[in-house]
């Protein structure tokens, strides 16, 4: 669980990602999640978009992918979600 001032350091982090997932009119399915899985043990902090087609809430889905993902969720704001997991091997991100 992350303390508001850490989800502020991270959400300053992230604005200049980009987005490298996107999840449409299909939901999110395991696939996905392993692919988040991975980048997320690769960059610790990424960007999610949420397309205008996604049949369910953006709330669910960021639960979802979370829960799967086993990662917190940062922020969501618009129909972009970003989340962070501490990488197991290549720490990255030192949080306050």
């Amino acid at each position: 669980m992350l303390t508001g001032k850490q989800k502020g350091f991270l959400r300053t982090k992230a604005h200049h990602l980009d987005s490298i997932f996107q999840v449409g009119k299909g939901g999110v399915n395991d696939n996905m999640i392993k692919q988040m899985v991975d980048a997320l043990e690769a960059r610790e902090l990424i960007k999610v978009s949420i397309l205008q087609n996604c049949e369910e809430d953006k709330t669910v889905v960021a639960q979802q992918i979370s829960k799967g993902a086993g990662a917190d969720i940062v922020q969501i704001i618009g129909n972009t979600l970003v989340l962070y997991k501490e990488s197991v091997e290549k720490k990255r991100i030192q949080l306050p």
